[in-house]
C-alpha cells in the first residue's frame, strides 16, 4: 500500500427535511452576507429555492442570489458571480443544486479570494491561496463535489473543459435530503449513477499495491450503486434507494476510496472532460461512452486488476486466463450502461465527432502535447486519439481491431 493524507472535513446533515436546518447552518458560519447560487427553473418550480430563503430569513441571514448555472458550468457565470459578490461584499456562498453549481460556487469563490483571472488555476498556471467558504444543498446524487476538493469549470469560449482541486474549496457543510432527487428524469439519474461508480473505478484502476479495506470498500460501492440504480430506473421515488445512492456519491469522491493507492488512474475523466468541453455532453454519460474503449485499451498492463473487477464487482465467471475474464468484466458494465439506457460508445451520446475533431480532441487531452493521461498505462497523444477513434463506434462481440496500434497524430 502507498502513503496517504486522508482529509474530509465538510459536516454532513443527510436525511429527509434537512433543507430546513440551511439558515441556522449559515448562520453558524459568522458571515455577513451570503450568495445563493443555483441553477435552472427546477430548484424554484420545485418549491426548494423558496424554502431555503424562508430558512435564511428566519435565521436573520442577509443573502443576494444568482441562478444559471448549467450542466458543464460556464467560465462567463463565473465571472459574472466573482463581479457580484466583490460588489455586494459576499462572504459565504450557497450552492443549491448539483455538481455544477457546486463547481460554479467554488470557482467564483477562488476568484471573489485570489486576486488575476481565476482561469489561470484551471490552466494550472498558478496555485489559490483561499477560496470564500461554501456550503451546499445537494439535489442531484453524481459528482461528489459536496464533499471533494474539486471544481471542473468550461471555458465557453476555448471549448476546454478543465479541473481544479485544492481543499480550501471544500464544502463547509452539506445538507443531504434524498428526497430532493426525486423528480430528476431517468437519464439524469442513470448519469449520475455512471459518475458515481467512475469516481470509484478512477481510483480502484491504478499501478500499486493495494489495501485490501480500501478494495472492499470501493467494490462494495459499486455494487450498491448498480443495484439501486437498477431500481430506480423503475422506482424514482424510492426512498432508501435514492439514500444508498446520494451517501455512495459523497463517499465515492471524499477521498475514502483511494486511501492506499497511487492517486488511480483518472484517464476517463480527462477523455470526458474534452467531450463534454467540445459537444457539451452529460459528464456521467459521456464517461460511459468511453470507458470500454480506455479499458480494453490498457487492460494488458494491469490484468490482474481487470481481471480481479470482473469476478469481485461485475460476479462474472473466470475465464481460461486473466486476460479473458478481464474483458469479460469489460462487456459486463457495458451491458450494465445499456440496462440503464446509457451509452457505450460516442455515437451513442447523439454526436458524430469527424476525423479531425478527434484529432483536436487527442491534442487538448494531451493539452497539445505536453502531458500524459493515466496511470494504468501513460497515454500520449496518440493513445489518446485511438482510443477516441475506438469508442466511437461498439461492436456487440467487444471486438476492437489493433487496441493497442494507435496510428500517430
Amino acid at each position: 500500500m502507498e502513503n496517504f493524507n486522508y482529509y474530509a472535513p465538510t459536516q454532513v446533515i443527510f436525511g429527509r427535511r434537512t433543507e430546513e436546518q440551511t439558515g441556522e447552518l449559515v448562520r453558524a458560519q459568522g458571515c455577513q452576507r451570503v450568495l445563493v447560487h443555483y441553477g435552472s427553473g427546477s430548484v424554484k418550480k420545485s418549491g426548494l429555492l423558496d424554502r431555503i430563503f424562508r430558512s435564511l430569513d428566519e435565521a436573520g441571514v442577509s443573502y443576494i442570489c444568482l441562478g444559471g448555472v448549467v450542466p458543464n458550468p460556464r467560465l462567463s457565470l463565473v465571472y459574472e458571480g466573482i463581479n457580484l459578490c466583490k460588489r455586494e461584499g459576499v462572504d459565504f456562498i450557497l450552492a443549491v443544486g448539483g455538481g455544477s453549481v457546486i463547481d460554479s460556487a467554488k470557482a467564483i469563490g477562488y476568484g471573489v479570494t485570489n486576486e488575476g483571472d481565476v482561469w489561470d488555476f484551471y490552466e494550472k498556471k498558478r496555485q489559490a491561496s483561499g477560496c470564500l467558504p461554501v456550503g451546499v444543498v445537494l439535489t442531484i446524487s453524481a459528482a461528489g463535489s459536496e464533499m471533494s476538493d474539486s471544481s471542473v469549470i468550461t471555458n465557453e469560449n476555448r471549448c476546454l473543459k478543465r479541473g481544479y482541486s485544492s481543499n480550501y474549496a471544500r464544502a463547509r457543510f452539506a445538507v443531504m435530503n434524498p428526497e430532493l432527487t426525486m423528480t430528476l428524469p431517468k437519464y439524469q439519474t442513470a448519469s449520475g449513477c455512471v459518475d458515481i461508480m467512475m469516481h470509484t473505478m478512477e481510483r480502484y484502476f491504478n499501478q500499486c499495491e493495494n489495501m485490501e479495506l480500501t478494495d472492499g470498500i470501493s467494490e462494495h460501492l459499486i455494487r450498491t450503486v448498480m443495484k439501486n440504480a437498477r431500481i430506480l430506473m423503475d422506482e424514482p421515488d424510492n426512498y432508501e434507494a435514492r439514500a444508498e445512492v446520494m451517501w455512495a456519491g459523497s463517499i465515492s469522491h471524499n477521498g475514502l476510496t483511494g486511501c492506499g493507492t497511487d492517486g488511480g488512474d483518472w484517464a476517463c475523466h480527462q477523455l470526458e472532460h474534452e467531450l463534454g468541453g467540445m459537444f457539451d455532453v452529460a459528464h456521467g454519460a459521456g464517461l460511459a461512452a468511453v470507458w470500454g474503449s480506455w479499458a480494453r485499451y490498457v487492460m494488458d498492463a494491469r490484468p490482474e486488476r481487470f481481471a480481479g473487477f470482473a469476478v469481485n464487482v461485475m460476479g462474472v465467471e473466470a475465464g481460461k486466463n486473466e486476460m479473458e475474464t478481464a474483458i469479460k468484466g469489460v462487456e459486463a458494465m457495458e451491458a450494465f450502461y445499456k440496462a440503464l439506457e446509457m451509452p457505450v460508445c460516442i455515437r451513442d451520446l447523439g454526436i458524430d465527432p469527424a476525423e479531425k475533431e478527434l484529432r483536436e480532441l487527442a491534442e487538448k487531452c494531451s493539452h497539445f502535447r505536453r502531458r500524459t493521461v493515466g496511470c494504468v498505462k501513460k497515454l500520449d497523444v496518440n493513445d489518446i486519439y485511438q482510443i477516441y477513434k475506438n469508442a466511437l463506434t461498439y461492436e456487440e462481440n467487444g471486438d476492437q481491431k489493433d487496441p493497442h496500434r494507435p496510428e500517430k497524430v
